[in-house]
């Protein structure tokens, strides 16, 4: 009973925790959107009419990139490899410099212990449980009491940034340990014990291991600024510095990795104002689905996954309640809160900070900050309502009414802003139903105030009364956006997947299909959607269409199906196998594999799709004994796809490798072929250079017979190396850009 009565908060957060994953332990459920995959994404897609509802399909990225992503580093992992490069997306891209691949995760541990589905539905479940006792332990560390403590609890855990990025199992990650490093802080400022001090700066690369670069410096840059706070208040607090410079030590194996990556990518030169928030959707902090809910299929404004702001009604008021008490921290919290406001609400200053040219925050969606909004408000509902329950007990229902009053004017301005602002008139009922919760939760608030103040009828367990109105709001909201779908639908197996498995020999795949094929499988292919991708080869394979330079797409990478250069693409780029849906043929946007039967040969067939093989496809690893040297950008791909290019035979360079090659004869095969790692066996009867189409990138390094020498960019964006004559055993060995 002591165990109980002492740790009941905590307690209480696992209960709720239970009931959130109820489906996942009870129901043999995943936290995995199984049936968006199978509805959605080839092959899947096409061979059941319908293989059950689709309850969320506003997470695609889940599939095209994150899952089929973890499933990669862990098969890497496990073959005994850092999964350093990914060769199976865009001819070879960066993996671990890829944030969001989230390599150097602890979390990672799970999928040595379980299988991969249950891994990562552990993975998944376990990020509001974390929030919840980080942001509890915090806010006690405050003297905040515990059920004032459990009331922000509940709100960050389930707030709208956790819960609509939850899926994912990067981004609230990557804030979680907020409130755990703050913890630190706070009672590193109490106590001076060097435990906080090395909690501390664990916290840090904790955040930057999760995978998402953006919101690690958002969480850096508060906790930079709290340390500030506690060192203006107590000057023996200046040792903090030491922990935070060390935690960023710790996390260099995956920021400068990353720097040097995104330098290399279209994402660092695209600077564009994305995903700020119209002052009107800020009703969605106590009405997340005033314009509707992507689950319901009525959203009809804005971004909900983007411009997520829940906290919930009830934390909401008692946030008003933090100022009626003098406490530094609530002006730290609200200076935070308006901070974040400022940078997120669509004004002149997000274009200023756009304008600024910031590397990651000014390319990447500045909406993603309203993380800190909710943070600040979930840890001020905590003081305000230890306030609000002070009020009570000194009977100062004056007081009350009126910080209740500016709250519900506040949230009925938000409530009616947008129908001032012009609202679709077949659009309003979405936004009264979305109403009804909350006012019904208001109604609650007020009845309690007004049988308090104003009759002799005296409410016992007020604090679970709270909590359960907090707890009922928050509960709905997630699991209503959060899918749990049957596990068996979780990457079914296909014969036509084994075919292209069994068929695609050493080369390359061509189809319409993402990583969730490709990584997922370790199936090689030349397309993909990424944020980060080399930005020469994106514009490589853009330039195919008419031969002409062409800039890269922001984040994708795909080539025109009827461009006029695309089958000398192909070639070079060593595709072995076309992946074909049946009922494209003889469309006029498709790409014309049944054109050339001189080319492509049928080796696979089924009642969807069909397998050609391309027999006109250069090898991944060919010897040349001919080359030019171009150095400008744009000459370099006129000159590749110019007609009389001979690019089977000629190979360009952007540097004289000042060694005299003749024409020979000799054969190239790859003996090795893994994520960091590539050996190949030449034979020339004269000095060559040995062509790889696999992307070429700084942090590749090769060796020719045990003597380490130079890689050349070839063909604008692939690798070639001088071979002397005679065999030689070529070694490429990928390092990191420490």
């Amino acid at each position: 009973m002591k165990f109980i009565k002492r740790f009941w908060p905590l307690i209480f957060v696992i209960v709720v925790w239970m009931i959130f994953s109820f489906p996942y332990f009870f129901q043999n459920k995943v936290p995995y959107s199984s049936t968006y995959q199978v509805n959605h994404f080839f092959p899947w897609s096409s061979y059941e009419k319908f293989w059950g509802p689709v309850k969320n399909n506003a997470m695609p990225d889940i599939h095209s990139q994150i899952y089929p992503w973890k499933k990669f580093t862990t098969d890497t992992y496990k073959s005994g490899q850092v999964p350093l490069w990914n060769p199976n997306n865009f001819s070879g891209n960066p993996h671990l410099a890829n944030f969001q691949s989230a390599v150097l995760s602890p979390f990672n541990i799970l999928f040595f212990a379980l299988p991969f589905i249950d891994a990562w539905s552990i993975l998944i479940l376990l990020q509001p449980l974390l929030a919840g006792f980080f942001m509890y332990l915090m806010l006690r560390s405050f003297l905040v009491g515990k059920v004032g403590s459990l009331i922000g609890a509940l709100s960050f855990m389930f707030c709208g940034f956790m819960t609509v990025w939850m899926a994912y199992g990067t981004l609230s990650y990557a804030v979680l340990y907020l409130p755990l490093a703050i913890y630190s802080i706070e009672k590193f400022s109490q106590t001076q014990k060097n435990k906080f001090l090395i909690l501390l700066a664990l916290t840090i690369p904790l955040s930057f291991f999760s995978g998402h670069f953006q919101i690690s410096i958002y969480f850096f840059f508060t906790l930079f600024l709290f340390a500030a706070f506690k060192i203006i208040e107590n000057r023996k607090n200046l040792i903090l510095i030491f922990p935070l410079f060390l935690g960023l030590v710790f996390s260099l194996p995956q920021v400068l990795p990353s720097l040097d990556f995104y330098k290399s990518s279209i994402r660092s030169s695209i600077f564009i104002i994305t995903e700020v928030i119209p002052f009107k959707y800020l009703v969605t902090l106590f009405a997340p689905d005033y314009f509707g809910n992507p689950v319901t299929r009525n959203d009809w404004f804005g971004h909900y996954a983007e411009w997520a702001s829940f906290v919930g009604i009830i934390p909401l008021i008692f946030s008003f309640f933090a100022f009626s008490k003098k406490n530094k921290l609530c002006l730290f919290f609200l200076l935070l809160l308006v901070f974040s406001l400022i940078l997120v609400i669509d004004s002149p200053i997000s274009g200023f900070i756009v304008s600024l040219k910031i590397p990651v925050i000014s390319t990447s969606s500045l909406s993603r900050i309203i993380v800190l909004c909710s943070f600040s408000l979930s840890a001020l509902s905590a003081f305000g309502f230890d306030n609000f329950i002070n009020l009570i007990k000194i009977k100062n229902y004056k007081k009350i009414y009126l910080v209740s009053s500016i709250a519900a004017l506040a949230i009925l301005s938000l409530s009616i802003l947008p129908l001032i602002l012009g609202m679709p008139s077949d659009k309003i009922s979405i936004a009264f139903k979305s109403l009804r919760l909350p006012a019904f939760l208001l109604i609650i608030y007020f009845s309690y105030i007004f049988i308090e103040s104003k009759t002799k009828i005296k409410i016992k367990n007020l604090n679970l009364i709270f909590l359960i109105l907090v707890l009922l709001q928050s509960l709905y909201f997630s699991i209503k956006w959060m899918p749990f779908d049957p596990k068996g639908l979780v990457y079914p197996s296909l014969l036509v997947i084994d075919a292209i498995k069994k068929n695609v020999s050493a080369g390359r795949v061509f189809g319409n299909f993402g990583a969730e094929i490709s990584s997922y499988y370790q199936i090689p292919s030349i397309e993909g959607y990424d944020p980060l991708y080399i930005g020469r080869y994106g514009e490589f394979i853009r330039s195919g269409d008419f031969g002409s330079l062409k800039e890269g797409e922001r984040s994708l990478v795909k080539i025109s199906r009827r461009g006029e250069y695309m089958n000398r693409a192909l070639d070079l780029l060593g595709v072995t196998l076309i992946f074909h849906p049946i009922a494209d043929t003889n469309q006029n946007w498709a790409f014309p594999v049944w054109e050339d039967k001189s080319r492509f040969a049928l080796v696979y067939q089924d009642e969807k799709f069909q397998l050609f093989k391309n027999k006109t496809a250069v090898e991944r690893a060919k010897l040349f004994y001919d080359y030019e040297v171009i150095k400008d950008k744009e000459k370099i791909i006129k000159r590749f796809y110019s007609p009389d290019f001979d690019f089977r035979n000629k190979i360009i360079l952007e540097e004289n490798p000042n060694t005299k090659i003749s024409k020979g004869k000799g054969s190239s095969q790859i003996v090795l072929y893994s994520p960091n790692k590539i050996v190949i066996k030449a034979k020339t009867t004269t000095s060559a250079l040995l062509f790889l189409s696999d992307n070429y990138y700084p942090g590749w390094k090769v060796k020719v017979n045990d003597r380490e020498t130079k890689i050349y960019r070839a063909d604008y964006t692939f690798r070639a190396v001088l071979v002397p004559q005679g065999e030689s055993a070529v070694e490429f060995f990928f390092v990191p850009g420490f």
